[in-house]
């Protein structure tokens, strides 16, 4: 496979997440009645939870006013810019599976933040009174993955020095 067909994988894919997310933010908010229910239960450590996320990753930067908004919205757009160009440069594959999950997560929160004014947030996973995770979303799930394949590869593929070369040609003749 060449890797211009990577990349076009990569950017089905993208498109894949985006799609994928958008549909279960459309079933919490139509079918399910989540917002009108609040909460259900699922299982005893997961919960589809009713949460309208003014800010960005971890509640910051908090959306107050309409400007901030669209503010948001232009800057979140921007990153996922930046990345769609990255992904038009990149070679390797496990980068281009890692930047596919960060776009199409981008841009289905880009889409609600648009929309709605906030990016719906459902997946409440805890033990008891733990949650180890903020309520988040299939975006959110598929951006983290994405980042944390882009950090490994990063971290795991790093080029060996090589060792340096004699000064002096004759360093190198072995012995008699």
């Amino acid at each position: 496979m060449s890797i211009a067909a990577h990349r076009i994988a990569a950017m089905a894919a993208a498109g894949l997440v985006f799609a994928l997310d958008q549909w279960v933010k459309a079933l919490a908010a139509g079918p399910w009645h989540l917002r009108e229910a609040g909460q259900i239960e699922l299982l005893p450590f997961f919960n589809l939870t009713w949460t309208e996320n003014h800010g960005v990753s971890l509640g910051m930067l908090t959306a107050q006013s309409v400007e901030m908004r669209w503010l948001l919205v232009a800057l979140t757009g921007g990153i996922a810019l930046a990345v769609f160009i990255w992904m038009l440069r990149e070679k390797g594959r496990a980068e281009l599976a890692g930047l596919a999950l960060v776009l199409g997560g981008a841009l289905g929160n880009i889409s609600d933040r648009w929309r709605h004014g906030f990016v719906i947030d459902y997946a409440d996973l805890h033990f008891g009174d733990f949650r180890p995770f903020l309520i988040f979303n299939l975006a959110d799930a598929a951006i983290t993955i994405g980042v944390l394949i882009i950090l490994a590869r990063s971290l795991l593929s790093r080029e060996k020095p090589k060792p340096a070369a004699p000064e002096n040609p004759a360093d190198t003749a072995p012995e008699s």
